[in-house]
């Protein structure tokens, strides 16, 4: 398999200088200042396979940004060596490569010359980048009046038209509208099919899920893990989790076990529920060794915050299971609410009355709400139980 973009012993050390300088004389100085290193990437060391569509993920401050401005070579390594065949396109941090003072015609040349076109390749491509960026009316006004969707799209519409075997993108389309979105993933999927590759820096998790072939997660400016993009995701959500006071990890006695979680709407959609409906979530439970009582946990987590939006537990419900010494089945209702539109996950959890913990299983079942205009960051509503012996 060829490879794209390698990358070997990658490390970044930027200075930070706790003193800010008040005159001159200091700014002279300021090399003698008090000053310490800060290390954004360490020892990072990849490859990318030609065709293929890395995701990039981790943490704010993780060292993503750092590293695709490295290979963009917009910043020198500290230490190591990235090398890439073919032409490069990058889609970095909003307005990046556009002058403010120049027009959005006069920066689509200025973008384009970046990126190694001439004037008259520039102009075969200048109507196309008009057109996907839908910005006819707007292109003889200077930049610095462009909204930051505008932006964004005239950004975009340069960086695909100039038909690079490598694009880098950044999180930069989270600013576009929903329309525009959709266009870049259908042209991201025009490159894959016509065998580009393609690097995606993004906190949206579900589309490095949904549209890479490969993911690397970064933690402190270090790999931690490299794969397909569920395990390297389902990583990532665990990790941040874990920095979560109340995080459970996933282990536990497993005297009684999780044997299976399903979730349905009012609706009868599995997975998924529309705004304005109810939900169900069902856990059956497997007993090896018989326990007096035990107590089902459950979190809905938003994919986007990584927080729960809504909670519920057997015992803080009133709701006893009584002994369990072979199977039983817990059905939280949860009666209709104003779901927002987006992506969570759904964690479980299973312990004794006096909290020694039997099984959880962290964020591994997928919930989607279909598109709607209203948005609530929590849901207050009350959950009922329900518990049957299978």
């Amino acid at each position: 398999m060829t490879t794209a973009i390698q990358i070997e012993g990658i490390s970044k050390m930027f200075r930070l200088y706790r003193e800010r300088p008040t005159s001159l004389k200091q700014r002279l100085l300021r090399s003698r200042s008090r000053s310490e290193e800060f290390w954004a990437l360490r020892d990072v060391t990849f490859d990318i396979a030609a065709g293929s569509s890395m995701g990039l993920i981790g943490h704010n401050g993780s060292g993503k940004t750092t590293l695709l401005k490295c290979i963009a070579g917009i910043l020198r390594p500290t230490a190591g060596t990235i090398r890439y065949r073919g032409r490069l396109a990058a889609l970095l941090e909003l307005g990046a490569g556009f002058h403010p003072d120049l027009t959005g015609r006069e920066n689509v040349y200025l973008n384009a010359s970046f990126l190694g076109l001439s004037r008259r390749e520039t102009d075969r491509i200048y109507e196309d980048v008009v057109a996907f960026a839908e910005l006819e009316e707007f292109m003889d006004n200077q930049v610095k009046f462009y909204s930051s969707g505008m932006l964004v799209r005239l950004g975009f519409a340069v960086a695909v038209h100039v038909d690079p075997e490598v694009l880098l993108i950044d999180e930069v389309l989270a600013v576009g509208d929903e329309s525009f979105q959709r266009r870049c993933l259908d042209r991201v999927r025009r490159f894959q099919s016509e065998g580009r590759t393609i690097v995606l820096v993004t906190h949206a998790l579900d589309i490095v899920r949904e549209v890479c072939d490969e993911a690397v997660m970064l933690d402190h400016g270090k790999v931690h893990a490299v794969g397909a993009p569920d395990d390297v995701v389902r990583t990532l959500r665990h990790r941040l989790l874990s920095d979560d006071p109340l995080f459970v990890p996933e282990e536990g006695s497993r005297e009684v076990e999780i044997s299976g979680v399903t979730i349905e709407s009012d609706g009868g959609l599995p997975d998924t529920v529309r705004p304005g409906e109810g939900l169900t979530i069902t856990v059956d439970l497997r007993a090896d060794v018989a326990v007096p009582d035990a107590a089902v946990s459950f979190a809905v987590v938003s994919a986007s915050s990584n927080h729960p939006v809504l909670e519920g537990k057997t015992s803080a419900l009133g709701v006893s299971l009584g002994p369990v010494d072979r199977k039983k089945r817990v059905r939280f209702r949860i009666p209709p609410a104003p779901w927002a539109s987006g992506t969570y996950f759904v964690s479980v959890g299973l312990d004794s009355p006096d909290g020694r913990l039997f099984h959880v299983r962290t964020q591994h079942y997928p919930l989607t709400v279909p598109e709607v205009d209203h948005i609530e960051m929590s849901l207050s509503v009350q959950p009922t139980v329900e518990v049957e012996d299978l």
